[in-house]
């Protein structure tokens, strides 16, 4: 998604430095916000609603809503099974869930410094 889960809102992106670094185009973002106005995915196709129940294709970015261990979970499987992208994800190395998905994973980047995300109006959320 471009977003990650703060507080009460899912609504916070996923910074622009983020996509400059990996230095590649998504054919889809799985988990955009309806609002693309403070996204800077380099993708060509979004979607924002019903993601777990409809078809991905080619090469994927996926930053989903980060709700509980069942939501995670969710989104991974679906992840793993397409079998082709990047997907954002925090980094909690001593849950079940991260674990798992660290054994199915290919590559697993680790960021030097917590990211700061974009709030849905735009501006630079604080470092958490």
């Amino acid at each position: 998604m471009s977003h990650e889960r703060r507080g009460n809102s899912d609504e916070w992106y996923t910074p622009g430095y983020i996509f400059e670094a990996l230095g590649c185009e998504f054919d889809l973002d799985v988990a955009s916000p309806r609002d693309l106005t403070h996204i800077s995915v380099p993708a060509k196709s979004f979607i924002s609603t019903n993601s777990l129940e409809i078809h991905w294709n080619g090469f994927i970015w996926m930053n989903p809503p980060y709700g509980d261990k069942k939501v995670k979970a969710a989104w991974l499987d679906k992840f793993f099974k397409h079998a082709n992208g990047i997907a954002l994800m925090p980094d909690r190395t001593s849950t079940q869930w991260w674990q798992e998905a660290s054994q199915r994973s290919d590559v697993i980047l680790l960021v030097n410094k917590k990211i700061s995300f974009v709030k849905a109006d735009g501006t630079l959320g604080k470092e958490p």
